[in-house]
């Protein structure tokens, strides 16, 4: 293949589509979260994630599952644990089998601004796929977010 295949150049396309997708989500998320509850999406993110922890066999999350699941480094996923710690919004604290793992729990402050913003979090996205299905190199995209289902 030549860097003018046809193929290649549909395929670069779609992914600057889908690039594009993202980031317009993402802004319209950031600004409507920032404004009204003073998270970026990053922190909404990580908290959404730590809420769903659970006390049985697994239930609690390793730093790097974390990670993954925000799609941030453990270094940058350690320095928004940090901050929201700070901000009174999570906790950490050694695991009671484990004296080498360390916990984060979200805290009741934290569950309720959590609560307060999935609201916010879950309109803005609505905006935002209904705004980016008028253009027409987005709407196949968001009918394939849309049409996506995860287990419960």
């Amino acid at each position: 293949m030549t860097a003018t295949d046809p193929a290649l150049t549909a395929l670069a396309q779609s992914w600057c589509a889908l690039s594009l997708l993202h980031g317009r989500i993402e802004a319209h998320l950031e600004r409507a979260l920032q404004s009204g509850h003073g998270l970026s999406t990053r922190e909404y993110s990580l908290l959404d994630v730590l809420s769903r922890q659970h006390d049985g066999e697994g239930g609690h999350l390793q730093m790097k599952q974390v990670a993954d699941a925000v799609v941030l480094s453990q270094s940058a996923t350690t320095r928004l644990v940090t901050r929201l710690e700070d901000r009174g919004l999570l906790s950490r604290y050694l695991c009671p089998t484990d004296r080498r793992g360390i916990y984060t729990d979200v805290t009741p402050s934290g569950a309720t601004l959590l609560e307060e913003a999935r609201p916010t979090n879950d309109a803005a996205l609505r905006e935002a796929l209904d705004a980016a299905a008028q253009n027409p190199e987005l709407a196949p995209l968001v009918q394939a977010v849309e049409t996506l289902r995860f287990p419960a």
